[in-house]
């Protein structure tokens, strides 16, 4: 019986490689999804590692600071068992060519750090490719790859402009390391440039320290700490294990993510799979029928099948993994091209990324065949009588019912989900996760009886331009519904998931615009680059006052002050609470409850539900204080207005008045200034009169309210994109299946076919049949994907109405593309099997 199965597998090659691909296509993303992972944690190892190779001590700012005391490097750099002190750390920058015009470095950074030379460094020392290193202020050095991609040469000048000022710098020598990227910048300027232009010269960011020769690394690293406990003290190979680890906790959700999608496609694969030996083993009942006549027994015939799906589950899962190291280097080589490369990643190959899609692929696939298995052990001999290979009808009723149930059961958690005001977001996500399970299980159990009232009469309005042949094949497809339901089975779980994606969209875009078109009132808005993220100069506002046309100025900043001994906005350890330079009202829209939303004369503003919350109300004096500045006493301000919840202020607004008290404005980093227009100059005037001021500031970006909605979508739709990238595996998977199926579909109804040839049936009438029996299913499955995506998209959603997503948009024009391209769908993967059944000869058929 092995010999016969090993034989029968070499024997159907068609067979053999339609059924291969389908456990290829599951295996190989799930085997990319890992290596790619893989690849992303190893970029970011190689560049921990080396940041900290050859360090021995890295002093780092203590936990909540972001800053070591300068004096604490003079102190380390007078000590005997101290060969060298660096200082560690880079900034944020933008970079403009001498003529002023930005670089724009897209999917990259652009940063500022610290160059030594040879005698001086820390850590791997500078390999210069060209020219040499800078020596004193204004002069820099750039990495040769970034350099070329951005046209930047030794010699030329170029403007690094960053929260507090801009530098001129003559580009004195490029460099190259095994992180350098083309997208990126990354400037390197000698320690006095850096003290002078980046710190204030009482706090540096970090130091990395390398031990005197006869020095123990450790025992200088406990002495230090001793006598600086109030400093992070740790060796510079532990600080790289630390980091690392911390890398892969950040990078887990991605692995996850990723891993999820091969799931996915894995499991559309999994039913391909199943799909593909049931029909097998319907077509070798007189094979197997044979078999038992000649003395085998039902449980030699169920493990030959077995055997079968072993040996197609290894093969297929180890072409899997080369498929999917395919499809990683032509991710990378597309992010390569895009100027987003992974240095030092490597091929992303390891044990697991190798083993576990094999044992997987493998598991999976032994599974799927074994209830076929199963079946084909129960063959009686008589079967072999028959003149017909296909096997008997089975009857729907079990599966149909305990299909309906899951449906019902998923329906009530999905019910719950959604009217449980009262649990957590997480908890109520939870359920309509699970409700997604049961109705993605109990569609496949009850597809085959609901696709019966469904198919027969899309087949009907399909068909009806075709006459007989159009009535033939939409009494094809209701002759074998299990069959037409598996196939679209995989179509509908894809189409399910892109709908789903494409809700989030369409809603997180209609969010993005009710929040800055509908919230953000002023005329133009000034911001620094990645959509605010980034300072803009602190006198910007001052500046833009004799602009003409310029009317009402607001400006916005966060500072870290305290209100009642809380941060307006805490993130992690560090907290900051939002400051504004005149009328908040002129910048958002703000709908007071109470008092006046201005705070040109001090004072502060809160929501009033968070009023409510901490018992505050109008006219009460709450205290202000700044953590972190010894000199700074408290001041106290008064309460002049509550506003209803506010998509952008959502906790305590202060006056910079008040915070003035406390800190000095230069202190401050400005992050938005709102300019109106005072009705002299047309909006367009207004913009090129603000355009044309702050040219010089190469930071600063002139916006409307309808600009900033349309940058938040294109940094969703980038997102997005990802994933229908990935989601479309899935489809394609279900496309292959599709073809896959009509395939055997074809072989096993050879001698129906041969027979409506010879009764007269024309070729072009059977490619026509067999092309019509692809598109109802296809229609059928986008038709069932959609309608459970809307469903499930609508439920998830509407549980994270309070994450910000409250008015759900449905992204018709795609919902509408899907359907239309499903008819396409079935009309591209009937080809192949269309052409196949219309070369049936007929009297072979018959003969057989």
């Amino acid at each position: 019986m092995t010999k016969v199965s090993v034989r029968n597998i070499g024997a159907h090659k068609l067979r053999l490689a339609l059924t291969v691909l389908a456990v290829v296509l599951g295996t190989a993303f799930i085997s990319g999804s890992l290596m790619f992972t893989n690849m992303l944690e190893r970029t970011f190892d190689s560049a921990v590692s080396s940041m900290y190779d050859d360090v021995d001590v890295a002093v780092k700012p203590a936990e909540g600071k972001s800053v070591v005391p300068a004096e604490v490097r003079e102190s380390l750099a007078a000590d005997p068992q101290v060969a060298r002190v660096a200082i560690d750390g880079s900034e944020p920058v933008v970079v403009a060519d001498a003529e002023a015009n930005a670089i724009q470095t897209g999917g990259g950074e652009a940063r500022v750090g610290l160059y030594y030379p040879d005698d001086a460094v820390v850590g791997p020392p500078f390999d210069i490719t060209e020219g040499n290193g800078p020596t004193k202020p204004g002069e820099a050095l750039l990495n040769a790859a970034g350099a070329e991609n951005y046209g930047i040469a030794v010699g030329d000048t170029i403007i690094v402009v960053d929260a507090e000022g801009r530098h001129e710098m003559t580009v004195t020598g490029l460099y190259t390391d095994e992180l350098d990227r083309a997208a990126s910048l990354m400037v390197k300027v000698p320690e006095s440039a850096f003290v002078e232009f980046y710190t204030n010269g009482r706090y540096v960011p970090g130091l990395t320290l390398k031990a005197a020769e006869g020095t123990d690394p450790a025992q200088l690293k406990d002495r230090i700490a001793q006598e600086h406990s109030d400093l992070t003290v740790k060796e510079g190979s532990v600080l790289a294990d630390d980091l690392s680890k911390q890398i892969r906790q950040g990078l887990s959700f991605v692995s996850y993510f990723l891993t999820a999608f091969g799931l996915v496609g894995l499991l559309v694969g999994t039913f391909l799979i199943a799909n593909t030996f049931s029909m097998i083993v319907a077509q070798r009942t007189k094979e197997f029928a044979l078999l038992r006549a000649l003395g085998a027994s039902k449980g030699q015939i169920t493990r030959s099948v077995v055997v079968e799906s072993l040996l197609i589950g290894l093969l297929g899962s180890a072409l899997g993994v080369v498929a999917g190291a395919g499809l990683v280097a032509v991710i990378r080589a597309v992010m390569d091209a895009k100027g987003m490369g992974l240095p030092g990643a490597g091929s992303g190959l390891s044990v697991s990324a190798v083993a576990v899609p094999i044992v997987v692929g493998a598991l999976v696939t032994v599974l799927s065949a074994w209830a076929p298995a199963r079946r084909a052990g129960r063959v009686e001999p008589v079967e072999a009588m028959r003149s017909s290979e296909s096997a008997a009808p089975q009857p729907l009723v079990a599966r149909t019912v305990f299909g309906t149930l899951l449906l019902a059961a998923g329906g009530a958690l999905l019910a719950w989900g959604v009217m449980w005001d009262d649990g957590s977001t997480g908890r109520r996500a939870a359920l309509i996760g699970a409700a997604a399970v049961l109705i993605v299980v109990g569609l496949f159990l009850a597809g085959p009886a609901l696709s019966l009232p469904v198919v027969p009469v899309l087949g009907r309005i399909i068909g009806a331009p075709f006459g007989s042949v159009g009535s033939l094949a939409a009494t094809n497809s209701k002759r074998n519904p299990r069959r037409a339901s598996a196939t679209a089975f995989a179509l509908m779980l894809g189409i399910a998931l892109v709908t789903v994606i494409g809700m989030l969209g369409a809603t997180m875009e209609r969010s993005v615009d009710d929040v800055l078109e509908n919230d953000v009132d002023a005329d133009m808005v000034l911001i620094g680059p990645q959509l605010g993220a980034f300072p803009i100069p602190n006198d910007l506002p001052q500046r833009v006052e004799n602009v003409d046309g310029a009317g009402e100025i607001v400006s916005y900043t966060q500072a870290r002050v305290t209100v009642n001994g809380e941060f307006g906005n805490q993130f992690g350890p560090v907290g900051a609470t939002d400051v504004i330079a005149g009328d908040p009202g002129e910048l958002v829209t703000l709908n007071m409850t109470e008092g006046s939303s201005s705070l040109i004369d001090g004072g502060v503003l809160l929501p009033a539900s968070l009023a409510q919350e901490k018992g505050v109300a109008l006219g009460d004096t709450v205290t202000i204080a700044a953590p972190g500045w010894e000199s700074a006493p408290e001041a106290e301000a008064t309460v002049t207005g509550l506003f209803e919840d506010s998509n952008i202020f959502s906790s305590w607004v202060l006056s910079q008045k008040t915070v003035e008290q406390l800190m000095p404005p230069e202190s401050f980093k400005v992050l938005m200034v709102g300019v109106n227009n005072d009705g002299s100059v047309s909006e367009d005037e207004l913009r090129a009169n603000l355009e044309a001021a702050v040219h010089d500031d190469i930071v600063v970006q002139v916006r409307s309210p309808e600009d900033l909605g349309g940058e938040a979508q294109q940094m969703i739709n980038q997102m997005l994109y990802i994933l229908y990238a990935l989601l479309s595996l899935a489809v394609v998977i279900a496309v292959l299946g599709i073809i896959n199926t009509l395939t055997l579909s074809v072989i096993e109804r050879r001698q129906e076919i041969g027979m409506l040839r010879a009764v007269g049936t024309q070729r072009g009438q059977v490619r026509t049949m067999i092309i019509l029996e692809s598109v109802q299913i296809a229609v059928f499955g986008a038709l069932l994907g959609v309608g459970a995506g809307l469903l499930l998209g609508w439920a998830f959603l509407t549980v994270l109405a309070d994450q910000g997503l409250e008015n759900i948009a449905y992204p018709w024009t795609m919902i509408g593309g899907m359907l239309a391209g499903s008819v396409l769908v079935g009309i591209v993967a009937a080809l192949w099997p269309a052409q196949r059944a219309a070369k049936t000869p007929p009297l072979d058929a018959i003969a057989e």
